[in-house]
């Protein structure tokens, strides 16, 4: 705790706002997107979405999974708990719907679907995608198969695998996902192998989300390899989030945003 405290009074001290960015693309994505306002009837599914889960207190057996297929942690939880320490932050879940609905991705990958709380911003950011989300506790997953179909959340396709299994048996190479929300493993092996695994995948227009890169000193220092990578262009770092594109066409530049 100590260490996300100094990290986030570093990141507060370098931050900027729009008015530092002079890059169009991250100047209309933080005026457009990040920094809008507006009130949108979608919040509601999301806040819906939310209190159904937060009333549920049954328990379920909560297994995951660290890298190589490891179990690491199986308990017995309840499902409102883990909606409410576990899950996306309602303020992150609209910024994480405004960010689809702004890109409006065709394909899109979720690593790490817990009960689902993000994988409704995805899905009812933009509807006509096709939405893959992949949990390694069937328990979980179980629950948030169930909840997005209760939510009409039908663009979304739930996978029960190990992360990293999933990636290496299926045939990415021949697959394009046009935004890929990271928020499994919180590692810096697990992270970089599946930023490596996943890079065939990646077209101009690709927006990958990294959740939680000031969590651990290791976490920052991920991020800062994942920055330096020779394809990665532009990143936005919002302390909690990580963004990064891969639009050849922009000089290499990395912002510090509040968001």
């Amino acid at each position: 705790m100590l260490f996300q405290i100094k990290s986030y009074l570093k990141f507060l001290w370098k931050s900027k706002n729009e008015h530092a960015v002079h890059s169009p693309f991250v100047f209309n994505l933080l005026t457009k997107c990040f920094y809008d306002k507006k009130n949108k009837p979608e919040y509601q599914i999301l806040k819906n979405y939310r209190k159904s889960l937060l009333k549920n207190k049954n328990f379920i057996d909560v297994t995951d999974f660290g890298a190589g297929s490891r179990v690491f942690k199986s308990n017995r939880r309840q499902i409102s708990k883990i909606a409410k320490t576990a899950g996306i932050s309602p303020k992150r879940a609209e910024l994480l719907f405004r960010v689809t609905h702004y890109f409006q991705p065709e394909t899109i990958l979720e690593i790490g679907t817990s009960l689902g709380l993000a994988t409704s911003a995805l899905a009812v950011g933009n509807p006509k995608a096709k939405v893959i989300t992949i949990e390694g506790c069937p328990n979980t997953a179980g629950i948030a198969k169930s909840q997005l179909n209760e939510f009409d959340c039908k663009n979304v396709e739930n996978v029960i695998s190990e992360f990293e299994s999933f990636l290496i048996s299926e045939n990415i190479q021949a697959t394009n996902y046009n935004l890929i929300y990271f928020d499994g493993n919180h590692s810096r092996q697990a992270t970089l192998a599946y930023f490596d695994l996943l890079l065939p995948t990646i077209d101009n227009d690709s927006v990958w989300i990294f959740d939680d890169i000031h969590w651990s000193e290791e976490m920052e220092e991920t991020w800062e390899i994942i920055k330096k990578h020779p394809k990665v262009k532009v990143t936005i770092d919002t302390f909690q989030w990580g963004f990064v594109f891969f639009r050849r066409e922009q000089p290499k530049e990395h912002f510090i945003i509040r968001a």
